[in-house]
């Protein structure tokens, strides 16, 4: 099952989802570190969030989640930008609960003084970040809460996830533009949908093909299906990225480092890569030379 994103739309309502699978892409996350089978769950369910998320963004640039706590679970991000591409990381300290997990809740369960922050950073414009309390019992139910009381945008979201494999859905309620369309839509129609969605079963959303998923839920609705899109995983890591850090820091706190790491070796922490500077690569950056 490739890593996809499949929009679809109920024809002539003012509704519209998503059906998001990570599998590929998520195995390559979940080798870079050796994480926990609770953990590994969670960050699937955090990655197909973001996907989701994403797609209900009109801009182009990247959204993140980012849950921080105290305790044995630090953090964990996952990332999405405007072209599907999508990354992931967690921090936390050995913990036998972590050991067995089928949903988030087994995380959250553990978290001490949790909190979920939603940053949407455009290419161009202001950046948006938004915080979301952690105290529903899993992480879909955590965003609906925010869609309720921050966008106000009627939404249904189900997640789930495996060591292998993650799924994702997404239903909305958009707003209606005048009277004309208020009396036009079956007022029925958001409970029904709803309703529906809540009987996905978690090995549905994760092992079906995006089509079955669909056909199976809303099979007596109209529903219109443009091409789905892809996902992958991509880092944003650079040598560039690396240098830029080298001249913030200064040239003095470089000399430092030398004297304790030469040559100097940055990692990246989401895809392993690591770039090495020399003496004379990093003080080049500053103009100077050695004698």
């Amino acid at each position: 099952m490739p890593n996809l994103r499949q929009r679809f739309y109920v024809e002539d309502c003012p509704v519209r989802g998503e059906v998001v699978h990570v599998e590929d892409a998520l195995q390559t996350i979940l080798a870079q570190k050796d994480y926990p089978q609770a953990i590994q769950v969670l960050l699937g369910e955090m990655l197909t969030a973001t996907a989701l998320l994403a797609s209900t963004l009109k801009i182009k640039g990247r959204i993140s989640l980012q849950i921080q706590a105290q305790g044995s679970f630090k953090w964990a991000m996952a990332e999405c930008n405007h072209l599907g591409q999508i990354r992931g990381l967690a921090d936390f300290e050995a913990d036998p609960r972590f050991e067995q997990a089928t949903n988030s809740s087994t995380v959250f369960a553990t978290l001490v003084q949790p909190v979920l922050f939603i940053n949407i950073e455009p290419e161009f414009g202001e950046r948006y970040q938004g915080i979301v309390p952690l105290d529903k019992p899993t992480l879909a139910q955590c965003l609906m809460q925010y869609y309720d009381l921050s966008a106000q945008i009627p939404t249904q979201i189900t997640l789930a996830s495996t060591p292998q494999r993650a799924g994702g859905l997404l239903i909305q309620l958009l707003p209606r533009n005048n009277e004309e369309e208020q009396n036009f839509v079956d007022e029925d129609l958001w409970p029904r949908l709803k309703m529906l969605t809540e009987t996905l079963k978690p090995e549905e959303l994760t092992d079906l093909e995006a089509n079955e998923i669909l056909y199976r839920l809303y099979n007596e609705e109209d529903i219109r299906l443009p091409e789905p899109e892809p996902l992958e995983f991509a880092c944003t890591c650079s040598r560039e990225k690396c240098e830029t850090a080298l001249v913030q820091i200064g040239v003095d706190a470089v000399k430092e480092t030398l004297e304790i790491q030469n040559p100097i070796t940055m990692d990246c922490q989401f895809c392993n890569a690591q770039y090495r500077f020399t003496a004379e690569q990093a003080l080049g950056l500053f103009g100077e030379h050695l004698s």
